[in-house]
């Protein structure tokens, strides 16, 4: 999936910026820029959840589609007469928080947990409290290993991220074990609740399961003389 490419221009963008002059309210602006984005992809995941590309349909309407490269030029080459860029502006500020695979995957987290938290809390699903721990615990151990595998992606560091994201994979296993247990096949708040989380499960395994193919296929290419 092109969208999700590791091999992004963005990758060089931290090392070029020099000293950045930002204080903590040009920080605190920046990351609920991000946030926002996190936001806009969920909401826009929902509205194409019955899709069945919505994947790369929500990468599209977010604008994360690779640009063409002409002429044969390598990706992220820079002539020398090309101004250096503006990091001054916001826009040109890379993070990790920029990541499409970062945002995709805190996004479709937060759409698997906001309505797990409204079911666990509501007396009338009696859903048992081990059961509620232990979903929310494996939940919050595939996100974190994702982002730690979006981290060794922004590093370059392909093989580390594959593993990574092999820890994810198995935190998601996980999460798919606990919703297919007796215990909570047999609660009608869960049985409910799990219709609408498979999709969203198998949606984040689709896309660490492509960025995993093209880390592999980096990692194949022949090194540079």
């Amino acid at each position: 999936m092109s969208d999700f490419d590791p091999d992004s221009p963005l990758e060089n963008d931290w090392s070029e910026r020099g000293d950045l002059a930002w204080n903590e309210f040009d920080w605190e602006r920046y990351l609920r820029e991000q946030d926002e984005a996190i936001q806009l992809y969920l909401a826009r995941y929902e509205e194409l959840r019955r899709c069945a590309d919505r994947i790369d349909a929500v990468a599209e309407q977010m604008g994360w589609e690779q640009p063409e490269i002409e002429d044969d030029e390598p990706a992220g080459r820079v002539e020398e007469d090309d101004p250096a860029p503006d990091f001054d502006d916001g826009d040109q500020v890379y993070t990790l928080h920029k990541n499409p695979v970062f945002i995709a995957t805190k996004a479709i987290y937060l759409g698997l947990k906001r309505p797990w938290e409204v079911a666990a809390s509501a007396e009338s699903s009696r859903i048992p409290t081990a059961l509620a721990v232990s979903y929310l615990v494996s939940l919050h151990r595939g996100e974190e290993q994702a982002s730690q595998a979006v981290h060794a992606l922004d590093f370059g560091d392909y093989a580390m991220a594959i593993s990574l994201f092999k820890r994810a994979l198995a935190g998601l296993n996980q999460s798919l074990a606990i919703l297919s247990s007796d215990t909570a096949t047999k609660n009608r708040a869960v049985a409910s609740y799990r219709e609408e989380a498979l999709p969203r499960l198998f949606d984040l395994r689709e896309i660490w399961l492509r960025v995993i193919n093209e880390c592999r296929e980096e990692l194949d290419r022949p090194g540079e003389e």
